[in-house]
């Protein structure tokens, strides 16, 4: 994953402040230390009213709402503003993955058994997926109307793990900037985003392994950086191991052609969805990312390594 680095002593004073939230760990980095505090509480309060929003484990959700009258026959309902945000958001990344990163694979999800919390998941002794992997209905079936109107199809259930800690960085960020002064650094469990005054030299951000370990940190100024992994949330069923991230082709998980990608991109929403679809992928992976110009890292299961000409050497120390 990716993980925000102290700064340098030579990038000036920058303080850092973690917290829990969304089922993940989450670090808000500032160069105005008197606006950590008031930084982490907006963050708080946006990612509570997220959690209401989209989270699949919660049953007064606005996901799980939609997805029990969905049950029944094609469904509509008005959503609340953050929730068409992040299916703006959601849209965007399908649109621009061309159909990889697919928001309607929640019952795929469910069905490879990610229907609960994660540590739930790890804990229970046995899980039997369907023979046959259940439909996704597409995300080019989910409308947006006036008025904060969202239809769906039948049977949908609504999936925005690959969005959703990614935008979210995007926008706490941008409010932080707008907010306060200095910069700002959100990091969402792995998904980073970056606002206003950038340190003097930049902030260090860590390319992690699962065991903890830094491969590589590399500077970034004001771009973002995003971790796609199959390392960390994945479990065992009676079918054998598997992971989160489903090929919306398929409807089952991704080939683990790579342990894990990392991209930087001009936000965390696209930087997230060019690795979460190069997972997808999978061989044809670096050549995807080549062509849209996407500066990535992809790690093999084996511990080999393959760059995109745009990643930073080691040497070369950053993404200017």
């Amino acid at each position: 994953m990716s993980i925000a680095e102290p700064a340098a002593p030579s990038a000036g004073q920058v303080t850092m402040a973690d917290f829990e939230a969304i089922g993940t760990t989450n670090s808000i980095l500032a160069t105005n230390s008197a606006c950590l505090a008031p930084a982490v509480e907006v963050a708080r309060e946006y990612l509570a009213a997220l959690d209401a929003a989209v989270s699949r484990f919660r049953d007064d959700s606005e996901v799980m709402r939609l997805s029990g009258a969905a049950e029944s026959g094609d469904v509509w309902f008005f959503a609340s503003e953050l929730f068409n945000d992040h299916l703006d958001a959601a849209l965007r990344a399908a649109w621009l993955s061309g159909g990889l990163v697919d928001f309607t694979v929640g019952n795929a999800v469910i069905d490879a058994g990610y229907n609960v919390d994660l540590r739930l998941v790890r804990a229970r002794e046995t899980w039997t997926p369907s023979v046959r992997p259940p439909i996704v209905p597409g995300w080019r079936r989910v409308h947006r109307g006036p008025g904060g109107r969202v239809s769906v199809p039948r049977g949908t259930v609504l999936d925005f793990g690959a969005t959703a800690k990614a935008h979210a960085a995007d926008r706490i960020a941008q409010r932080l900037a707008e907010q306060f002064c200095g910069g700002f650094l959100v990091n969402l469990g792995g998904d980073i985003a970056t606002a206003g005054t950038a340190p003097a030299d930049g902030w260090r951000v860590g390319v992690e392994d699962a065991d903890g370990a830094v491969e590589q940190v590399i500077t970034v100024t004001d771009q973002a950086v995003a971790t796609s992994s199959i390392r960390l949330r994945r479990w065992v069923t009676d079918a054998g191991p598997v992971h989160h991230i489903i090929d919306p082709f398929t409807a089952e998980p991704a080939v683990p052609v790579w342990s894990q990608v990392t991209c930087v991109a001009a936000n965390a929403l696209e930087a997230n969805t060019a690795s979460t679809a190069a997972i997808i992928l999978g061989e044809e992976a670096p050549a995807w990312l080549t062509g849209v110009g996407v500066a990535a890292r992809l790690d093999r299961p084996d511990g080999r390594s393959t760059c995109t000409p745009r990643w930073p050497l080691p040497e070369v120390g950053g993404v200017r």
